[in-house]
Order: C-alpha cells, then structure tokens, then sequence
C-alpha cells in the first residue's frame, strides 16, 4: 500500500533542500555539494529480522528495499531491481573461534562494490526513463569503484561513464578491468591522487555552464543509489551469523566511508549490530575523529591498500548525518583503528596458517576487529573482506611468497588492450574534455 506522503531526500548541507528519488540518483549529488539522505529511515519489524535466518539473500532484499523505496518504485520494480543486483552470494566465512569473514568478491569483477553498482545501473535505468538527454556518469575510483562501474553500467543505452582514476595509484589488474572495456565506458588518467579525481567531478557537478550543457551525476557512493544497497549484506550477514547469546560487531576496511554509512544505516533501520569498527590505513582521519579530535581533511597517502587511500572521506557527512550530529554517540558506537603497510603485510602473513588469505584491505578489517575484540569481550565479529586476494596479488604474493592462481573471470581482464586519456588535475582540462561531449 502507498503510503500519503512521498520519501525524499535532504541534502546534508542543507536539510531544508529536499527533492525527489527520481532527482537525488540522475543528479547524484545536491547542487549546494551535500550528499543526499532519506529523510525518514524506515524500522523494520523486529519479527521480520528475526526471520531473515530462514529467507534468501533475494527475499531480505524484497522487504528492506521495498521499506525504502516502495513510495516511489511498483513491486515489479523492486523484484526487477533487487534479482539483477543480486545474482551472487556473500557467504560468511569462519576464520577463528567468534571472527568470520563476510566475503563481498563473488560477483562479476570480484570486490564488494558490485553489489552497488549493479543496483545502481538498473536504478538509474528505471528512473532515466524515456529522456532524450544522455546521462554522462562521472566516477573518481582509487580502485574498484571504477571496475565495478564500468562492469554495471557497459552497455546500457543513454549512458555514459567517464571514469577518473590515479595515474599509478591503481593496482594493475584494477586498471585492466576498466580501461579495456570501451564501448560506453571512458577511462581518463589523472597526474595525481585519488582526492585530486574526487575534486574534479565535485568541480564538473557544481559549474552551471556544463550543467547547463550535459546531464552528469555520479555512481560513486555519493550516489544514495550506489550507497544505500550496500545495507542488504548486513543484514543478510547477521541473519547467517552464529551468535551464541554474544553481542555483534562489524569490522569495515574503510576509505570513503560509505560501506561503513551503509552498516550504520542497517542499524537505523532496527538490525541489533552493537558496534561498528571502522579501520583503516594510515589515511587516518576518521579513526583520529573517532579519538577526539577535529575532523581535518589531509592529503592522502599511497599504501598496499591503495583502494583506502583517501584524505577527504567523501561519506563523512552521512555519518554524521546518520547519528544527527551527535559527535557523542558517533564515537561511542563507531571505533577507529589504523595500520601501517607492515601491520597489513603481516597480517596476511598471519592468518594464511588458519587456512585464509586476505587481501590487503579485509587485512586490516581483520586487525581493527582483532583490537576491538581484544578490548571488549562477549562478541562474535564479522570483518568485511571487500576484494578477492587475487586483484592485489602483488602484494600478497609478496607477503606469503608464493603465486596465486587468478579466478578466470580475472586472469580474462588481463587479455583486453588498455585504452586511457590522460589528463593534468586542472579543473579547466577535465572540464574542457567534458565540453567536447556536447553534441
């Protein structure tokens, strides 16, 4: 049944600024550069929670998506969207006594932002409708961002991303698996950081000229359609977790902080996680925010978990926004930890003995959850393993000296021609490109 009053969505800096679903996912991101937030979150039942152990991962994603998005999307809709989103599994993983992996890499480029963008995509589709106006998608990735964008949204008519990437920032297989897909998919590489990338599609959705020119929005996790998805695996995993009378706690490798924000969101909507663990590498921000101090933006640092190498965290609004300002609350039910490249090295290291190999980023999941649990007992503990070991192989070849044998739909990626445009950081360049676009 319809409810009377229609969902929308506020801008964070501005919640007086509200629009609709429809407008929050094609423009992506709030014209006064505020992230968009539902302004109501819906409490599932406590019955419904309950039940999740005995429903598939397809049917917690018909009820939680239908709880937000019924208002505005038909039932038919919601099953379209949420059976194309979700045609891979996030098993949870037992990798020590109460410490279980959830791994995210089963779909189709093998880390957990495919669950985003394949919503995304369709999402986009849905609401893009019959417009005559191409939708150019503008995507800044330190890594996977970029493959599983590209990946969800090849091929799909009216659109076309336009991917920023880090020149020698991304780990090579990364790069492949979006720079040698062509078609509707465009991979320009930036002489500088991942921050410098995020700055210039910021840039390109508040300058009037080339909105006036080009319909752009984004599929990054400031985009709701990409963020708010990732909520499912949450509650998909706390349905599967054994908890033995123990309290829940979830362990997010963090760099952007919208798989973190989307936890936190499962939690707003009534699912019983006690804490959270946001963990990170030495682009610290956040968990020196989660100690006390003021929240200060810095350059980013390159590391072995270069997909967290983030100095401005984009999503750090939305937490806010999901605690209401309540600096208090934020930090008692969120912890920070960070880790150097030789903590990370040693922690794959470490655990390949109890028959599991991490990559660099569920590696210092794992080491933020491990400090938690070592400080706070009663819990069983889930880290979020974000990425197959096999996309940073490099790296943990190195640290366990010895080869890993590449899933097949990775070792393809490596067969394709890389095509790249590389661009200064200079707004002027990047938006000189865009304006070549104009029809």
């Amino acid at each position: 049944m319809k409810k009377s009053k229609i969902m929308k969505y506020f801008s964070t800096n501005n919640p007086a600024h509200k629009v609709s679903l429809a407008e929050a996912v094609i423009k992506g991101l709030a014209p006064d550069n505020g992230l968009y937030m539902p302004e109501r979150i819906p409490v599932l039942p406590v019955e419904l929670i309950e039940k999740m152990s005995e429903m598939t991962f397809r049917e917690i994603g018909y009820a939680v998506i239908g709880a937000l998005f019924s208002e505005d999307l038909s039932e038919k809709q919601i099953h379209e969207l949420v059976d194309h989103t979700l045609t891979f599994d996030a098993p949870l993983v037992k990798v020590e006594e109460d410490v279980y992996s959830l791994e995210l890499f089963h779909g189709p480029t093998l880390a957990f932002k495919d669950f985003g963008a394949r919503f995304c995509s369709k999402l986009m589709s849905m609401l893009v409708g019959e417009r005559s106006q191409k939708v150019r998608v503008l995507v800044a990735t330190s890594g996977d961002t970029g493959s599983a964008v590209a990946n969800g949204f090849l091929g799909v008519e009216g659109v076309e991303v336009i991917i920023l990437f880090p020149k020698g920032k991304v780990s090579p297989l990364q790069e492949m698996q979006f720079t040698t897909l062509g078609q509707n998919i465009t991979a320009l590489e930036v002489d500088g950081v991942f921050d410098d990338c995020q700055t210039l599609v910021k840039q390109a959705f508040l300058d009037p000229e080339l909105n006036q020119k080009l319909l752009l929005t984004s599929a990054n996790s400031i985009n709701i359609a990409r963020w708010i998805p990732q909520c499912l695996y949450y509650l998909y995993a706390y349905s599967r977790l054994p908890k033995n009378g123990k309290k829940v706690v979830f362990a997010v490798p963090s760099g952007n902080f919208g798989n973190i924000g989307a936890g936190i969101l499962a939690q707003r909507m009534g699912l019983p996680i006690d804490h959270f663990v946001a963990a990170t590498n030495v682009n610290k921000v956040v968990p020196e925010y989660l100690h006390g101090f003021p929240f200060q933006a810095k350059p980013s640092v390159p590391t072995v978990s270069n997909s967290m190498d983030v100095g401005n965290p984009s999503n750090f609004p939305r937490l806010q926004a999901l605690y209401s300002g309540d600096e208090r609350l934020f930090r008692e039910k969120v912890k920070g930890y960070f880790y150097t490249d030789s903590q990370t090295v040693e922690a794959i290291r470490a655990v390949k003995p109890k028959g599991y190999i991490l990559d660099p980023h569920g590696a210092v999941g794992y080491l933020g959850l491990k400090d938690f649990m070592e400080s706070n007992s009663g819990y069983v503990g889930v880290f979020l393993e974000t990425a197959h070991p096999g996309k940073f192989r490099d790296v943990v070849e190195e640290a366990l000296g010895e080869k890993l044998v590449l899933p097949e739909r990775l070792a393809a990626f490596l067969k394709g021609e890389k095509k790249v445009f590389p661009i200064g950081n200079s707004f002027g360049e990047f938006k000189g490109f865009l304006e070549g676009l104009v029809p």
